[in-house]
């Protein structure tokens, strides 16, 4: 695993706009990230979009992902799985996050968002391809 302090710290517009923090591993070796959802990314009934949950699935799988790999390596979200489970709430959102395979080419993360009472409320299986950095 590498450090991902400057991925962290220099998130691309679509982290910043989800609010991505990154919190680190526990001690499983989840990654660990937290989002803020804003009342901008709600839906007709007060609940978040279920395409900025898709899109915090995505960042999470990713950062999840360039953790695992060396500093001259990168991935891009070939697919993206997701199942939406609980209404979710403006908030902070926590998701965890683990690479289940990974080969030379490809890499397979699960991810999962939780809510600020604990409720899973989504969770994904991202397909990534590994790509050296240009």
């Amino acid at each position: 695993m590498i450090d991902v302090t400057d991925a962290a710290a220099n998130p691309p517009p679509g982290a910043q706009l989800l609010g991505r923090e990154w919190i680190g591993f526990d001690e499983s070796g989840h990654a660990l990230i937290r989002f803020q959802a804003q009342p901008a990314f709600t839906n007709r009934h007060g609940t978040i979009q279920g395409g900025f949950l898709a899109a915090m699935l995505d960042s999470a799988t990713g950062i999840c992902a360039l953790a695992d790999l060396s500093p001259d390596l990168t991935v891009v979200t070939r697919s993206l799985d997701t199942r939406f489970l609980k209404p979710a709430a403006v908030g902070e959102i926590q998701a965890r996050a683990r690479v289940t395979e990974r080969t030379e080419r490809d890499m397979v993360v699960q991810a999962e968002l939780i809510d600020a009472e604990g409720i899973t409320v989504a969770d994904a299986t991202a397909r990534l391809r590994i790509l050296a950095k240009k």
